[in-house]
């Protein structure tokens, strides 16, 4: 076996040991739950009645979810690709605020806006009888839609994007009106993206937690990972239970997966040839272009206007009784973030550490495993799959495996309640985005450049060094400023693997928020905020600059 082979195999080995160990632990708990193969434990937990009727609740929420964000994505989708204000760019980053935001916070933010005498009725007194309404299934799903929709937007504005204008020119020639165009031109050249889409918004619904364990958990609505997160950290603590559920959500969210590979092979459409035409927009009326722009507000301001005031708002006020009135306005509780007891500094530089570390690990073993990918061929296929099996699942689930793995291998890697098994967690769970951006970033390097390298006696680590690594530095950043974002505010991973008395960001705006300390904790949401959204436009800078 030559080096390069040996080199693949222990890339291989160490992937399989660092997320397949983890989650074989799961089904291990759930068919093995006293050393000898029983399905029954898993059968019982699922007809129990209470998680019964929570899975058929999380299949609901799911559903509803994408068609409220479809409702919400298709027309903005064809307003940004279609008419002139596609070339209104700042708007990408303004339908992305609300999906880097945190949907816990988030989720906090409209429960201090709409709850009994919150921030909606000190405005308008008059307007009490909405937070009945709100407060049920249909204000869960309006807040996750509201979370998950620039997700489906960004993804159908690229699919409409590929779509010639000269067919819906065509379209119209022929006589076709514009009602007549979407529904025999568009609708079938982009059922395809849409359902691939839709899945993805179902999966991502189901895999929520922070939502569901805010405002969820406030109207008694129980969802998979809730029920899961349940099981595992409160007394009575039940792993083959959380373990059962989490077999059931793994099955469901792979279904899905092979769904959508399905989808995609079936419904693919060759519609950008070498005769250009997809340049052109409509142009809009001066009526037509007024309404467009009233609706893109009316989502700007439920999306992010709402839940950002909510939250900043709460963060400045010294008195939640007295409300918004003179004088009752303070910054003492940033102040009190930083000097009032050590947890808030302490979590901020948790927080920093976990993700400075698990972001540079994360870019390093990307690279590695980008680059084998890329060289290899059946066993590349191999390294990138494995690496990238930890975007499909959701991460309460390998977060559940990682306990449970590296729980029952306490003596040989006695990491289990230290700082370092959540490092460990968040460089699994954040893995795929360095892979996934340096791999964009080889599919850019042609492979005559390398050859030219060897044609003129280069070996190979100089070429890696002088020509491959500067050509896919940018991939790297990106992917390691991504990981950063992300688990600066984690929430799932130390909700239930952080060792005692240790909190990060997303720890403490929860503790905060539930122990009544709202103003703290919305003080450190709004820090948690501006830290994320400025690392986002860093991002967008620097994924602008590559393109």
């Amino acid at each position: 076996m030559n080096r390069k082979k040996y080199g693949n195999l222990i890339l291989i080995i160490f992937l399989i040991f660092l997320i397949i160990l983890p989650l074989l632990s799961i089904f291990r708990q759930t068919i093995f739950p006293d050393g000898h193969f029983s399905l029954s434990m898993a059968i019982n937990t699922i007809q129990e009645e209470e998680n019964l009727t929570m899975i058929l609740s999380s299949l609901l929420l799911g559903v509803l979810v994408v068609i409220v964000s479809s409702l919400i994505a298709l027309p903005l989708a064809y307003i940004f690709s279609r008419t002139n204000f596609r070339r209104y760019h700042f708007f990408d980053i303004i339908f992305m605020i609300p999906f880097m935001t945190p949907p816990y916070i988030s989720s906090m933010g409209w429960i201090l806006f709409m709850q009994k005498r919150g921030l909606l009725q000190q405005l308008f007194p008059s307007l009490s009888i909405v937070s009945d309404y709100f407060f049920s299934l249909f204000g869960l799903v309006l807040v996750m839609s509201f979370h998950v929709f620039p997700f489906m937007m960004t993804m159908m504005k690229n699919a409409m994007l590929t779509v010639p204008y000269s067919l819906d020119e065509a379209g119209a020639v022929a006589g076709s009106s514009f009602p007549e165009r979407i529904r025999k031109l568009f609708l079938p050249l982009l059922t395809g993206n849409y359902a691939i889409g839709a899945l993805l918004v179902f999966v991502k619904t189901i895999s929520e937690y922070g939502t569901p364990a805010t405002l969820g958990r406030r109207i008694g609505f129980s969802v998979f990972t809730t029920d899961i997160h349940r099981y595992a950290t409160v007394s009575p603590i039940d792993f083959g239970k959380s373990a059962s559920l989490a077999s059931l959500l793994i099955g469901i969210c792979l279904l899905i997966w092979f769904l959508q590979n399905y989808i995609t092979n079936k419904t693919r459409y060759d519609l950008v040839s070498g005769k250009g035409g997809t340049g052109k927009v409509g142009e809009l009326s001066k009526k037509a272009f007024a309404i467009i722009l009233a609706y893109i507000f009316l989502i700007v301001f439920f999306s992010m206007i709402i839940p950002l005031f909510s939250i900043i708002s709460s963060s400045l006020i010294n008195l939640r009784g007295y409300g918004f009135r003179a004088g009752n306005f303070t910054i003492n509780n940033y102040i009190k973030v930083f000097t009032e007891d050590t947890q808030g500094i302490n979590a901020l530089s948790i927080s920093l550490f976990l993700a400075l570390s698990s972001a540079t690990i994360a870019a390093i073993i990307g690279t590695i495993c980008a680059t084998m990918a890329n060289k290899g061929r059946k066993m590349g296929k191999v390294i990138e799959g494995l690496s990238l099996i930890p975007e499909m699942l959701p991460s309460i689930v390998l977060v559940l495996g990682i306990m449970l793995f590296y729980n029952s291998i306490y003596k040989i890697v006695p990491i289990y309640g230290t700082i370092w098994i959540m490092v460990l967690a968040y460089v699994i769970l954040f893995l795929p985005y360095t892979v996934q951006y340096v791999t964009s970033s080889y599919s850019q390097i042609s492979p005559s450049l390398i050859a030219a390298a060897r044609m003129s006696g280069a070996k190979s680590g100089f070429i890696f060094l002088r020509i491959t690594l500067p050509l896919i530095s940018k991939g790297i950043l990106s992917g390691w400023m991504m990981t950063f974002i992300i688990a600066f505010r984690e929430l799932v991973t130390p909700s239930l693997i952080a060792p005692t008395n240790t909190l990060t960001v997303s720890t403490y705006i929860n503790r905060q928020f539930e122990q009544g300390s709202v103003g703290k904790g919305m003080a450190m949401a709004v820090i948690c905020i501006l830290f994320s959204t400025v690392f986002l436009l860093l991002l967008e800078k620097v994924v602008r600059k590559r393109k």
